[in-house]
């Protein structure tokens, strides 16, 4: 039976254990517990909502018109949270849902405020501040907002992320999020954050948050090797690239590209059959973002990138793009080619700044990635896309 079938995350949890998928986790499971009871609530708003004679009997019964507290997990990588907050988001019986990785949205609240800031430039509205209506449109397209990864390293998102969230709060958001780190961590070393503090408290004022100790990481366990991860310097790298991308355009002719993002073009070198090709340089050196790493993930299934090279501070901007691109890449489920002078375990070497922590994240998805699991995911993902129309 899949998962996706059963009606509690605790017995989709359990499935998965039964099918030698990984091993039997007590952390793990009490988390899936909660995130059922979090499901019995979002159930019981949705009924407490409804005009009929049956939700307004049971409306008279709430103690509370609040909405129900939200859940914040955070913990090591490869602890499960990232896969235990899916099983939850795909039983979640609210039709305004969102499941976003946290850069993703950003750029989009980002695009919305520009947005509206032109139409007061232009006349169109008398709403000086963009705020209040931008969260009134979120508001309106998902009321259950679940991100994965949640990191704030940009000072214009630290900025905003208090105000926004007041206003989503307000109007009854119910937010679910997976970090590497406590909330208290968040933005650590970042630029001003006594500006950023508010949002902490914010946070902390409407989520449970939820330490997933445990030292497993369930995703190393179902590992294999395959060849999707070059290393060069090994003398054989080049040709398995250039192998791997005449497989995967299965012959068909490949020429540069061009994708329009906010009005302006992002250049692909090389593209044919669904894939896309790059160098390290052409995504991670030039000024992209989660908004153009978006862009080549829906418009590729299959991103090769070649001539990664160890990374310390000196490189911590490039360091940054590549792991909002990995972040991008793994949440969308595109397949990965890449060459690099290291394993992923040792492509970051800086000791200071946000980048060290965030690229263990980073080190242990590229490991997954070359995975049979990930890669049969990315498969039915693709699938799944094509019958859709996409």
């Amino acid at each position: 039976m899949s998962w996706k079938k059963l009606d509690t995350v605790a017995s989709a949890y359990e499935s998965r254990v039964a099918s030698g998928e990984f091993s039997h986790d007590a952390e793990q499971v009490k988390l899936a517990r909660r995130l059922d009871t979090l499901l019995d609530e979002l159930s019981s708003k949705r009924l407490a909502t409804k005009s009929s004679a049956l939700g307004w009997m049971f409306a008279r019964r709430q103690k509370s018109n609040k909405p129900p507290r939200g859940i914040y997990v955070f913990g090591e990588v490869g602890r499960g949270k990232t896969m235990l907050m899916d099983m939850f988001f795909e039983l979640v019986p609210a039709r305004r849902k969102r499941r976003a990785h946290f850069h993703d949205f950003m750029a989009d609240a980002h695009a919305r405020i520009h947005a509206h800031r032109q139409k007061l430039k232009n006349g169109e509205t008398k709403e000086t501040d963009p705020v209040p209506p931008v969260a009134e449109q979120l508001i309106g397209e998902a009321w259950v907002l679940c991100f994965d990864e949640f990191s704030v390293t940009d000072i214009a998102d630290a900025m905003l992320l208090s105000r926004l969230f007041e206003q989503l709060f307000k109007r009854g958001c119910v937010l679910v999020a997976t970090s590497n780190v406590e909330p208290g961590q968040l933005y650590r070393d970042g630029l001003n954050r006594q500006l950023f503090l508010p949002f902490i408290a914010l946070l902390k004022d409407h989520v449970d948050v939820i330490d997933l100790d445990a030292r497993t990481d369930y995703r190393m366990e179902t590992t294999t090797r395959l060849p999707v991860y070059h290393r060069l310097g090994q003398g054989e790298s080049d040709d398995l690239m250039d192998l791997a991308w005449k497989q995967v355009t299965a012959g068909k002719l490949a020429a540069p590209d061009h994708i329009r993002v906010r009005g302006r073009e992002v250049d692909v070198p090389q593209a044919g059959g669904g894939a896309a090709r790059f160098s390290f340089a052409d995504l991670c050196e030039a000024p992209l973002g989660a908004a153009d790493y978006a862009a080549i993930s829906k418009r590729y299934h299959t991103v090769f990138v070649e001539g990664v090279p160890v990374m310390n501070q000196a490189q911590r901007n490039a360091a940054k793009r590549f792991i909002i691109l990995i972040d991008t890449l793994y949440d969308r489920k595109n397949r990965l080619f890449i060459s690099a002078e290291a394993d992923p375990d040792g492509l970051y070497q800086g000791s200071s700044g946000t980048e060290s922590f965030e690229f263990a994240r980073t080190a242990s998805r590229l490991n997954e990635m070359q995975s049979a699991a990930y890669l049969e995911a990315s498969r039915a993902g693709q699938a799944a896309k094509a019958t859709d129309g996409q």
